[in-house]
């Protein structure tokens, strides 16, 4: 498929995730996980969200990335 630019991506995941009970996550370090990482901006807006609502630290961790011409890289 053709590749989605960084800024088109970042739009259509803006407000795409919420989190239901902040005291759940307040001052706690999460660690999110994802299988393949095209531009980040899926990561990203979960990092903010997760933030926004009292998350003291966020990692991320990927399984694969997507090189920048849209291929997988071996």
């Amino acid at each position: 498929g053709a590749m989605v630019s960084v800024a088109a991506r970042r739009r259509n995941v803006a407000g795409a995730f919420g989190v239901r009970n902040p005291e759940a996550i307040r001052g706690k370090t999460i660690l999110l996980i994802d299988d393949v990482m095209t531009t980040g901006a899926t990561v990203s807006a979960c990092a903010r969200t997760l933030l926004r609502a009292g998350a003291k630290e966020i990692r991320a961790l990927c399984l694969a990335r997507v090189s920048r011409d849209g291929s997988l890289p071996l």
